[in-house]
């Protein structure tokens, strides 16, 4: 490892980038030290690498799917009613005719942060669908879509590092990108 030479006000991000400091862990005082809740709605790519890359950044993950098939992660199916603000919530997949039902749900908790995967060009179906189940527009405009940040994402991990920078970005109130 590089010995840290370069001068630099106290900066506990810094010590822990450079392996000085070990990141906050632990249940004791979690909230304060970031701890988080990530839950991925549909099994999809995706959703596998926003899990498994959500895990390295502090992420406690979770699948919802309501197909009871899906494996891989710690399944849940249906939206757990306690999620705190301490939890995010990503809909995978905006094609499932169950997106407006698990969104309704994701919405009457007290989740931080709600988005759907899709292409800001269109209107995302979850508009009409939440319209349907009578979701007050209020509450429908919680709901974020696009998500992540701009970085031209493609793939499933581009897409998933663009959700979970995007996310990051949001907590530590933030805009994104390379302007500091």
């Amino acid at each position: 490892m590089t010995e840290h030479t370069h001068q630099h006000d106290e900066d506990s991000a810094c010590a822990v980038a450079h392996g000085a400091v070990a990141p906050a862990t632990g249940t004791a005082g979690a909230r304060e030290a970031g701890e988080r809740t990530l839950v991925a709605i549909f099994a999809s790519p995706v959703a596998g690498y926003l899990l498994r890359y959500g895990a390295d950044l502090g992420f406690r993950g979770f699948l919802l799917e309501p197909d009871p098939a899906a494996l891989g992660f710690p399944l849940l199916t249906a939206m757990p009613d306690d999620l705190d603000d301490s939890a995010d919530v990503i809909a995978t997949d905006h094609h499932r005719p169950e997106l407006g039902v698990v969104l309704r749900d994701a919405l009457a908790t007290k989740a931080r942060w709600i988005g759907v995967m899709g292409n800001p060009r269109h209107v995302g179906p979850h508009v009409a669908m939440l319209t349907e189940l009578s979701v007050p527009p209020e509450e429908i405009a919680r709901v974020h879509r696009p998500i992540g940040l701009n970085i031209g994402s493609r793939t499933p991990p581009e897409i998933a590092v663009s959700a979970l920078a995007g996310l990051l970005a949001d907590r530590n109130g933030r805009s994104g990108g390379f302007e500091f």
